[in-house]
């Protein structure tokens, strides 16, 4: 009975410290959004009210029908991160695949090597990369900010765990029944990797849409920025127009909690997805 009791505590109080971090948490972003619907005078007021004094929708006004880019620089983004998203699927998947389960050489090496990939900072390789898509002729493009992005090394990794810990027999079964190495990946192991795949969509998908980084570096016209660059553009020299930025942010935010909400049925059953077999 007393380790009942003991362990009953034990999960009120762990419930009660997760739900007092989510508030914490929630709180920066309710103020976010009471101060998208407050114009600029009472942001910079500084008064920590979360209800706004003098509600207002001119800052969704503003960036919809007088801010002639925002509208392009959304489409650029759900571009960008869409295209992103599906080619590490894919690629990310056959990687893991070929690590996991297929006999060639120097696979020890390509593993090792992106291992040591992981370990390199992103902002390494930014110069490097501008070299690289300044000689092709990518700077300012749409190629310029996909193919850099395609595949991740994280999730090559991620994705060679998983096939590892994938059921032999089933593999071994389609091959009886006459499908080569790309069919048994495309008809059985695919379908069956759907919790991996729709964890690493969910990363991915939102690592791109929240990348200021690489756009900051090749994008120079305005008409190509994404959502991330055009909201620094709100701020200027001297003023920043918070009650823009907060209005912006909010419906930033929005395709990524519809992401999110979709795939979050599969993102629970990837528990397993980084197992240690192997």
């Amino acid at each position: 009975m007393n380790k009942i009791w003991s362990l009953s505590w034990l999960k009120i109080l762990i419930y009660s410290v997760l739900v007092f971090y989510g508030i914490i948490t929630l709180i920066p972003f309710l103020w976010a959004l009471s101060a998208s619907f407050k114009p600029l005078t009472e942001i910079i007021a500084g008064e920590p009210n979360f209800l706004p004094s003098n509600f207002t929708l001119d800052n969704y006004k503003q960036i919809f029908i007088k801010e002639p880019l925002f509208l392009r620089w959304f489409f650029n983004s759900v571009i960008i991160s869409i295209a992103v998203t599906i080619f590490n699927l894919l690629f990310n998947s056959m990687a893991g695949y070929a690590l996991a389960r297929l006999q060639f050489q120097g696979r020890r090496f390509w593993f090792f090597l992106i291992l040591a990939v992981l370990a390199v900072p992103i902002q390494v390789t930014l110069i490097p990369t501008f070299l690289i898509l300044k000689t092709f002729g990518w700077l300012n493009s749409y190629q310029g900010m996909i193919i850099p992005n395609m595949v991740n090394a994280t999730f090559i990794f991620m994705m060679r765990q998983f096939f590892i810990n994938f059921p032999r027999e089933l593999e071994e079964a389609a091959a009886i029944e006459g499908l080569n190495t790309f069919g048994i990946f495309r008809h059985i192991v695919l379908p069956l990797a759907k919790p991996a795949l729709a964890a690493q969509a969910v990363f991915i998908f939102m690592s791109s849409w929240n990348n200021f980084l690489l756009p900051v570096v090749i994008l120079f016209d305005p008409e190509m920025f994404t959502l991330p660059l055009g909201l620094n553009s709100f701020k200027g020299q001297y003023i920043s127009y918070w009650n823009y930025i907060m209005a912006a942010s909010m419906v930033f935010t929005l395709p990524a909690i519809f992401v999110y909400a979709f795939f979050n049925r599969y993102f629970i059953q990837s528990v397993s997805f980084s197992g240690t077999k192997g």
